[in-house]
């Protein structure tokens, strides 16, 4: 390198010399500590920086608090700044004129006031051999491509190049420059601001913690426009309350809410004009004219970001196409289509100029939320309904097929479509709802965000009645989704009630045989079978399947479906049969219309194999779900929602074949399976957790049980609410871990608390609340209250025969444990006759081998034994072991169990021709389980 030597001036020099305005510092200002560390070590190391940010982040403060540290601390420690030149850079002709300025302060020889240019370049020479201190700040640089050779060189040490800009280029982090990004303040150095700016003022009453978040949210953290904002409060005296609301109104503008008047720090210039002030290079640099219409669209878009394909959809392109000039509607014909490699180039150049950001190319698009409302107020007001609806069909295309796939997408996409709707109402709702809308909806729901889904969906049934009115279709849609959305969060109640009226207004409005209406006649049988009015739910869904046979035909999804619903009805009313035999010709419709393997036809498989397993059949029921497994395997991937609950329900299976640890092993896998694709806290990974609890319990792992069941209870509780039914269930489930680990009065309390939680949230006579009482007298009967337990018994068993009838299976369990209650108080004949009747009922209703009728015939056994019949013990006993080992295998725990008690029978049939042999100890009865239900489909 060329080194000139120190020109020797023809006059002294008055030390220090000083070109230029620093900026004075901004009142509050905040020392953006992390950032000037960096800077400083940056400067240490010899490397000259350049802080780029977007307009109003405070780039040239933070410059000007570096350049005074250096000029005035270091001067007069007498380390000696000697040189310091201030330029504005906006242009080359500034640069050049304030290095020509300080050429002159120097006296530096030959240069001559007339030839700028070359003065200059003596002033430059000068730097890069003199030994002097010095800093050249180059403010607000917007060519980096043009300074070239106009770039001090620092390279001999005792100089340093400070810059600021908007732009990003490459060419800013070459030849010995460290690039750093200025964003907005942290949310602290915004408070911190703001408290101080307000007090220092005088005016400290106006600063309000509990708003000082809002506020700063509301203006994006941005430096520029808080400094606006804080002058404004201390201008016209007002709360930040009221200034809030002024924000909040998107009719207000930015120009009122944060005006020229304002700008009592002296930026020069209003705070939209400062976010816009890139714009018109953009518009020159951009050769495809995509820029402005692209800027409008992103600034409908959450400023948290948007996917970075959006504007290459082809809802996008199309919308390009014509939004670019010329706009006149007779030469739209003859615009070229936009290609994806104009819309990244228009991208590239609004982020070169710092409109946008954007961290990597697939990273989300992000513009301020200042920014974004300055450009909104140039969209003309007749273009803006068209973009927004460009920006919905964009959003909708997006989404992902299944949420699970790409949970944060589903996230953003929500997000967007949010903010989307509430800056343009009532854009996406005219002529009629956008699809984007009821997505978000949906969305909520998959990812179990019950509640959310409850507050946007009541949200959008207002917002739809106030625009079209309350019997408009898409308000009737907007109140269908809130029901569906209380079901789903367990207001059971609220979604009848709800469902009752919708259904009311579709009859009125489009006709009993609507297609809408009998799908809300549909879901009212689905409300009434949560509230537990299990024939109200079988009554309507008959008139269903016969609406749908008589308008659709008997081969239509929908009658498939109303088909497999009525099913379902007969299961809960305990027609077992009934609900068998349906549910095999619904399979064989769909597998005859849709397919083996369309995915209706793998739910209707599913729920066959649930109708062995209420029947009985075992290995019928394992066998059907080990080939759903397999099919939705194959056909749905191993991380489908579908699939993890084929493998749920096969876990079930295992676990009813008294294969214990298989059931223990693949129920762990189903909940590393849910942790991984759905996340800790979505309600089928809490479900996945109760499995499992459920399998230690089975597997006499009692404490691990224990723990999971507090886990989960405390999980439903904190993500469903005290009250929703799973919590419920969870607690009933947790009082039965505390029975199992001897915690008999834990066990207790809990059960009675259960039971008063449904009596009050479900009534009486809910299924549920029966089952919570037939828990609580099991746990009498642990804690030695003979009586309490009988007669609690006594009264589900009535309870059971006025609200299910004599016949449905839970009140044959019912039965059945009144009789166990009968031979604990020792009512022996009384728990005999019992037993008998609930053994022929079994028989006749269930069938010689369903394993209740096992369980019956056992427990008959034991009575037999109690009241001295030991032959008929011992023939009864002799007849369970060989049904266990046939329908059950040998090593099933209930196999096991009856041949202890064959060993038994024995012995005491022994006892009594040889009064002196000890017999074992009989195995208790075996009763109904706790509740503690699967997730099947």
């Amino acid at each position: 390198m060329l080194v000139y030597p120190p020109p020797v001036p023809d006059r002294p020099v008055q030390w220090p010399v000083w070109v230029g305005d620093v900026p004075r510092l901004a009142a509050a200002f905040q020392p953006r500590t992390g950032i000037r560390d960096r800077a400083d070590e940056a400067r240490r190391e010899g490397r000259d920086v350049v802080l780029s940010g977007a307009g109003g982040v405070g780039k040239s403060q933070l410059a000007a608090s570096l350049a005074r540290q250096l000029r005035d601390q270091e001067h007069t420690a007498g380390a000696g700044l000697d040189v310091l030149v201030w330029a504005r850079a906006t242009s080359l002709d500034q640069i050049v004129t304030a290095y020509a300025e300080a050429a002159g302060h120097l006296h530096l020889p030959g240069a001559d006031q007339e030839d700028e240019g070359g003065a200059a370049q003596l002033f430059l020479r000068w730097l890069t051999a003199t030994r002097r201190r010095w800093l050249v700040v180059l403010d607000d640089l917007t060519d980096p491509a043009s300074l070239g050779e106009w770039w001090p060189d620092s390279g001999g040490g005792n100089g340093w190049v400070l810059a600021t800009t908007r732009r990003e280029d490459a060419q800013l982090s070459g030849q010995g420059r460290t690039l750093i990004r200025l964003g907005v303040y942290t949310r602290d150095e915004a408070g911190a601001y703001l408290h101080r700016r307000l007090t220092d003022a005088g005016h400290a009453h106006l600063h309000d913690p509990s708003r000082v978040n809002e506020l700063a949210n509301a203006l994006g953290d941005l430096p520029l426009a808080l400094g606006h904002s804080a002058a404004y409060l201390i201008n016209t005296r007002r709360t930040m309350a009221d200034y809030l609301s002024l924000l909040r109104d998107t009719s207000s503008r930015l120009s009122d809410l944060l005006p020229p008047s304002a700008d009592t720090e002296g930026y020069g210039r209003p705070v939209t004009a400062s976010l816009l002030l890139s714009l018109h290079a953009v518009e020159e640099a951009d050769t495809t004219h995509l820029a402005r219409p692209l800027l409008h669209l992103a600034s409908l878009m959450d400023p948290l970001g948007h996917p970075a394909t959006a504007w290459t959809t082809p809802a996008a392109l199309g919308y390009l196409r014509t939004a670019r000039p010329p706009q006149r509607r007779r030469l739209r014909r003859n615009h070229p289509a936009v290609t994806e490699g104009e819309v990244r180039s228009a991208l590239n150049c609004l982020r070169t100029y710092a409109l946008i950001t954007q961290d990597t190319a697939t990273a989300p698009i992000r513009m301020h939320a200042l920014t974004a409302r300055a450009v909104r107020e140039t969209v003309p007001s007749g273009t803006l309904p068209a973009a927004a609806r460009t920006a919905a069909d964009t959003l909708f295309s997006l989404w992902p097929r299944h949420g699970y796939e790409e949970r944060d997408l589903a996230a953003t996409l929500r997000a967007n479509t949010v903010h989307l709707d509430e800056l343009t109402r009532p854009a996406l709702w005219k002529p009629e709802a956008h699809p984007c809308i009821y997505q978000v909806s949906q969305s909520l729901t998959d990812a179990g965000l019950y509640q959310q889904a409850i507050e946007y969906d009541e949200r959008t049934a207002c917002h739809s009645n106030d625009i079209h009115g309350a019997d408009h279709p898409d308000t009737l849609s907007a109140r269908h989704n809130l029901a569906n959305s209380y079901s789903d969060a367990g207001r059971v109640q609220d979604a009848l009630d709800l469902r009752e009226r919708v259904l009311a207004d579709y009859e009125r409005i489009l006709g009993d045989d609507h297609p809408n209406t009998l799908t809300a006649r549909l879901n009212l049988a689905n409300s009434y079978s949560d509230a537990g009015r299990v024939q109200d739910a079988l009554d309507l869904r008959e008139r269903v399947l016969a609406d749908y046979e008589r308008i659709l035909g008997d081969d239509h999804p929908n009658t498939l479906s109303a088909r497999h619903n009525l099913a379902s009805s007969y299961s809960d009313a305990g027609r077992v049969q009934d609900a068998l035999d349906l549910r095999e010709r619904v399979l064989a419709d769909y597998e005859r219309i849709l397919g083996d393997d369309h995915p209706d036809t793998l739910t209707a498989r599913s729920n066959l194999a649930n109708s062995y397993s209420d029947a009985g059949r075992v290995q019928d029921a394992l066998d059907l779900r080990e080939r759903v497994l397999a099919d939705r395997e194959r056909i749905l991937g191993d991380d489908h929602p579908n699939t993890l609950t084929a493998r749920s329900n096969l876990a079930s299976s295992y676990s009813d074949a008294g294969r214990v640890q298989d059931a223990l092993d693949l129920r762990e896998r189903v909940l590393a399976d849910r942790e991984r694709i759905l996340g800790d806290d979505h309600p089928d990974t809490l479900s996945a957790r109760h499995n499992l609890a459920n399998s230690y319990s089975d597997a006499g792992r009692v404490q691990d049980a224990l723990d999971l069941r507090e886990r989960v209870l405390a999980d439903r509780e904190r993500i469903l609410g005290d009250d929703h039914p799973n919590t419920l269930t969870a607690r009933s489930n947790l009082a039965s871990s505390y029975s199992d680990a001897g915690r008999v009065e834990d066990a207790l309390d809990l059960g009675e608390r259960v039971l008063a939680d449904r009596e009050r949230i479900l009534g009486d006579d809910h299924p549920d609340t029966l089952t919570a009482r037939h828990n609580l007298a099991n746990s009498y009967s642990d804690a030695g209250r003979v009586q309490d337990a009988l007669d609690l018994r006594e009264r589900v068993l009535a309870d059971r025969e006025r609200i299910l009838g004599d016949d449905h299976p839970n009140t044959l369990t019912a039965r059945h444990n009144l009789a166990n209650s009968y031979s604990d108080a020792g009512r022996v004949e009384d728990a005999l006759d019992l037993g008998e009747r609930v053994l022929a009922d079994y028989e006749r209703i269930l069938g010689d081998d369903h394993p209740d009728t096992l369980t019956a015939r056992h427990n008959l056994a034991n009575s037999y034994s109690d009241a001295g019949r030991v032959q008929d013990a011992l023939d009864l006993r002799e007849r369970v072991l060989a049904d266990y080992e046939r329908i059950l295998g040998d090593d099933h725990p209930d196999t096991l169990t009856a041949r202890h008690n064959l060993v038994h029978a024995r012995d005491v049939a022994a006892a009594i021709q040889q009064p002196d042999t000890a017999t074992p100890t009989i195995a208790p009865d075996l009763q109904a389980p706790s509740d503690s239900p699967e997730q099947p489909e």
